[in-house]
């Protein structure tokens, strides 16, 4: 299964660069964690002490625009929504549908981690749940 997810995840991403099966794995395994999965995409989340955080989302590219981000993020939140009371993600400032369906969900600007994927500055986006 994590090789699987692991190829999903690298073919989502280029930068930042795409999680080993290790990375997720142990992502997934952590305390607090919860990993949800549709065909071709999952999300990786968790929540602890009261707040959340969306660690990953991926989607093959063959696979998107489908709704399937949508859900697994309104699934994440939902499952958010059990124990914290806040949710956080960084997104790639340059990924302009992420950010889209992540405000479309409740997230807003939270801050900006500069140069944080190598060339690339992160959008810190919180979501009151």
């Amino acid at each position: 299964m994590w090789t699987d997810l692991a190829a999903i995840h690298a073919a989502s991403f280029t930068n930042p660069a795409p999680w080993s099966a290790r990375d997720l794995q142990s992502a997934a395994e952590s305390p607090g964690a919860f990993l949800l999965c549709e065909d071709q995409a999952f999300l990786i989340g968790r929540a602890i002490a009261g707040e959340a955080e969306l660690l990953t989302l991926a989607t093959h590219p063959d696979a998107r625009r489908r709704g399937i981000g949508a859900r697994l993020v309104a699934g994440f939140l939902a499952r958010a929504a059990e124990t914290a009371d806040t949710a956080f993600l960084e997104v790639a400032a340059d990924n302009a549908g992420a950010i889209r369906l992540y405000t479309a969900h409740g997230f807003g600007k939270a801050g900006l981690r500069r140069r944080y994927y190598g060339p690339v500055d992160a959008l810190v986006m919180r979501c009151p749940l």
